[in-house]
């Protein structure tokens, strides 16, 4: 801290503000002291208490109506909405003789809404840079439409060179890209040309990167174009319009939840009232019209820009709350928040520039961040990066993630909406990116690294609470989860990487440990249910009968799982074989569930069902199931069993379906594979690094039973993770194939104490830190059943277990 702020304490914690950072943090984020620590700003900061209470205080005290209407109420909750959208203006220190402001839902909304409005022509051209959201690019499906021309460009911005005057600014040029265009048979004519409005789309900063573009480019362009487009085929082009978000140019649009977090769902599109009259809008809504006739073609529109854009009743009440966010915002100042927050973003950059590993390999990519001089200005508060391992191969993001989240750190990863600032960073070819497409690549799913390269980034941004002990907490994250220290060997500890083994010491010798013997055997017939132990139980093509053969889906088609819904783990269930019964019972529910599986014999091969099977043949019988499970999970659902068992879909992390890792057997509702195995050493290994690593835990929890990883299979003997190096493996005459470790999420961190649900961040976060292969975090084994045609297959308790090791 002290180094810090040496470097940074007259930028830092708002030391010429009504308070500082930490008498901000103690009275208005009392939340974050429960060990939270927030780092996604730039997608969301966060609202403060403080303001909350106005805005409760304010709700409570007024009475607010629609603004449509001429009663007392609603004349003062207009004259509300006039006193907001002066304060946007001011704050953005536009004139309201020069700018009106048009409230929409969100920042997507406004920009929407230029697209649809724009007058777009067959000689029109939309030029946007390469690092731009989502939403901007969308605009583009409008203007190509329209038959104008499309085109991504970069901005190359060069200091001034020997004997240019240092006062004519820094010079800027446009590189072009592919032009696009859905109309290849139009010739752009020359004197056409200076009749069409043509966009131009940019950031003032890039939400992948944090590069903040320079602002005089729109001077430039407007004095001077064909030198800033030099080259280009719009050189020619006139009538340029500027569309620039988070700053004001022609056209600006923001979103009120990242300025001050609440309310969500508004934003407001800031623009020239001289170029307001030129889009076209061609929809009209009440609100928007003066007058209107039914029976005819005949409509009267409103004016004034707000009244002429803004469709349908304004949201006045989320309206009437951002007053209460200036306000806090105007107490602190803009240049003092983001001296402030700039000053945490360069310290984690430096940090994480500067941080290697044991072999001296760097740690960190940083993307964007060239200039580390807070007095450039050429970033803002954002940090985006990838990590690489000490051989040079790449974390992947999502690891980066989860071990961040079991941390308390909350960040953002991905390509957060902007293709082609990601495509850009991260050196992808088109070739490359659409490669990822057909490998089934998509936004928010588990591709982190193809092919040996990223497919996304992961990022850190801070708001104006952020302190530097987020910042330190989040650095000392990373050095102690992804920073490999030298190898060395001392006092019996081996350390191999950044992942320590116990003390063999602490292990009995390998000839002390018996023989491997299959323990116990559970069925889970219901997903993310808890399961039942059995003796005896026949094996089919899915693995063990009737295992994970049905699932709880909610109404808008998501599975639900204990993630999810931690309290299914209380849903008991049981099946009777010889009755052909599946039980359920939840002590939400008076009475127990009893479904009959309507299969005429436990004949392990016999195992194609219909689809639902007799839950679909009866609706009555349908309803008591699906009304059963809504009461016992205390939300609209309806129970599902898997329909073939020719089937080889699996569910990823986003419960979407996808390929499995067993693809050459089936399975149910399984997540990876038909079997998994857990060691009784292996977890009792566990239970000894929870014990040493925490005392508090200890006395805390009991020890952890096997079944909290929900095994198939609990096996004892043998050493701990032998079963790591396990190729096939034969238990009593059948055999099995291994196909590698299990994959652990966080739902390993739910208990089920005495009926109570309870989460902690163990096991996960010890298993993080010696189990960590190749960005997965792997406990139990993996099995596919090798199943015999020729005989009814059981498995036993009790019988022996032999491995063939690799």
């Amino acid at each position: 801290m002290e180094a810090f702020l040496k470097e940074f304490g007259d930028y830092y914690g708002y030391p010429d503000g009504p308070k500082n950072i930490q008498e901000i943090r103690d009275t208005e984020f009392k939340r974050l002291d429960k060990g939270v620590v927030y780092l996604d700003h730039a997608g969301s900061t966060l609202y403060s208490e403080l303001q909350m209470e106005y805005i409760f205080k304010d709700f409570t005290s007024n009475v607010f109506g629609n603004p449509h209407s001429q009663s007392d109420i609603s004349s003062a909750t207009s004259d509300l909405i006039a006193d907001a959208r002066h304060q946007v203006l001011e704050y953005f220190n536009a004139s309201p003789e020069d700018y009106s402001c048009i409230f929409t839902s969100g920042a997507t909304a406004a920009l929407k809404l230029v697209g649809e409005t724009f007058p777009w022509t067959q000689d029109s051209n939309f030029l946007y840079t390469m690092e731009n959201h989502n939403s901007v690019l969308g605009i583009r499906e409008y203007a190509l439409a329209q038959g104008a021309s499309g085109c991504a460009v970069d901005i190359e911005e060069a200091a001034n060179q020997p004997g240019q005057l240092t006062n004519s600014g820094p010079s800027i040029k446009v590189k072009h890209r592919a032009v696009q265009m859905r109309n290849t048979s139009k010739l752009q004519k020359e004197e056409s040309r200076g009749n069409a409005y043509n966009l131009f789309a940019f950031p003032s900063e890039c939400n992948f990167s944090g590069l903040r573009f320079n602002l005089d480019l729109v001077k430039l362009m407007k004095e001077n174009t064909e030198t800033v487009l030099q080259g280009s085929p719009f050189s020619k082009s006139k009538r340029w319009m500027f569309f620039c978000y988070l700053i004001l140019t022609f056209l600006f649009s923001a979103d009120v939840m990242k300025l001050f977090g609440y309310p969500t769902g508004l934003g407001a599109l800031l623009v020239r009232n001289d170029a307001a009259k030129l889009l076209k809008k061609t929809y009209f809504s009440g609100g928007t019209v003066a007058a209107s006739i039914a029976d005819i073609d005949f409509v009267k529109r409103r004016e004034r820009v707000e009244e002429f854009f803004e469709d349908g009743s304004a949201s006045f009440l989320s309206i009437a709350a951002i007053r209460h966010g200036f306000k806090l915002l105007k107490s602190l100042t803009p240049s003092a928040i983001w001296m402030h927050t700039t000053s945490l973003s360069i310290y984690v950059k430096k940090k994480l520039q500067a941080l290697r590993h044991g072999n001296g390999a760097a740690v960190c990519v940083l993307y964007g961040s060239e200039n580390l001089e807070l007095s450039s200005h050429k970033s803002g508060p954002t940090v985006t990066f990838n990590l690489k391992r000490p051989d040079g191969s790449w974390f992947g993001y999502l690891e980066v993630e989860k071990l961040a989240s079991l941390s308390g750190i909350q960040l953002r990863t991905g390509c957060f909406c902007n293709p082609g600032a990601c495509a850009k960073y991260l050196e992808l070819s088109h070739s490359e990116l659409l490669s990822n497409v057909e490998a089934g690549h998509i936004c928010w799913d588990d591709n982190d690294v193809i092919n040996g390269k990223p497919t996304g980034a992961v990022r850190v941004s801070f708001g104006y609470m952020s302190t530097f002990e987020d910042a330190k907490k989040f650095i000392d994250f990373i050095i102690s989860s992804f920073a490999s220290p030298p190898k060395k060997t001392g006092n019996g500890t081996v350390v191999s990487g950044r992942f320590p083994q116990l003390p063999s010491e602490d292990l009995e010798s390998k000839e002390s440990f018996p023989s491997h013997y299959l323990k116990s055997i559970t069925v889970y017939p219901i997903k993310s249910c808890a399961g039942f132990s059995v003796i005896r139980w026949p094996l089919c093509r899915t693995g063990l009968l009737h295992d994970r053969e049905w699932m709880v889906q909610g109404l808008t088609g998501e599975i639900l799982t204990q993630k999810k819904v931690p309290e299914m783990s209380l849903i008991k269930t049981f099946i009777d074989l010889e009755e052909g019964l599946l039980s359920v019972e939840s002590s939400r529910c008076e009475d127990k569930l009893h479904i009959r599986i309507k299969s005429d014999s436990y004949n392990p091969r016999n195992d194609e069902f219909d689809s639902h099977a007799y839950i679909l043949e009866n609706r009555n019988e349908e309803t008591r199931i699906n009304r059963w499970f809504t009461n016992a999970i205390g939300r609209q659902c309806k129970l599902l069993r898997y329909s073939s068992s020719t089937s080889k879909d699996c569910l990823n992390r986003n419960k979407s379906p996808g390929l499995c890792r067993d693809l050459e057997s089936n399975i149910n509702f399984a997540n990876e594979a038909q079997f998994l195995l857990i060691s009784e050493e292996s977890v009792a290994d566990l239970n000894r690094r929870l014990e040493a690593k925490d005392e508090d835990y200890k006395r805390a929890h009991e020890k952890l039973n096997p079944h909290r990883f929900r095994p198939n299979l609990v096996i004892s003997g043998g050493e701990p993770y032998g079963e790591d190096k396990w190729k096939t493996v034969k238990i009593g005459d059948n055999h099995f194939t291994s196909l590698g470790g299990c994959n652990r999420c966080q739902m390993i961190n739910i208990s089920n104490e005495a009926g109570l649900v309870k989460k902690s961040n163990e096991p996960l976060t010890t298993l993080a830190s010696y189990r960590r292969v190749k960005g997965k975090i792997l406990f139990g084994t993996l099995l596919r059943y090798e199943i015999d045609e020729k005989r009814q297959c059981w498995i036993g308790v009790g019988e022996e277990v032999n491995p063939d090791i690799e």
